[in-house]
């Protein structure tokens, strides 16, 4: 049963991972451009919520992480 569980959150969690990883800027796309990025080349530092989204996928790697050594043990 918390096999089961630990294999819902680790889908849950790369599906949110993959769709994070799309949200990022390559070289002058990604999210600062879809909503406004008309001052691109101007602001050379990266936005509040460009930091945001790099800390929330930061944050779901390492959990993605530690579920993938979690059932690598369980299923051992």
């Amino acid at each position: 049963m918390l096999t089961a569980a630990i294999v819902v959150i680790h889908i849950i969690v790369s599906f949110l991972l993959i769709l994070l990883i799309l949200l990022h800027s390559g070289r002058g796309g990604g999210l600062s451009d879809m909503f406004g990025g008309a001052m691109g080349g101007v602001s050379a530092g990266s936005t509040v919520v460009e930091r945001n989204l790099d800390r929330i996928t930061v944050g779901t790697a390492i959990i993605f992480a530690f579920t993938t050594v979690i059932l690598a043990i369980r299923l051992h």
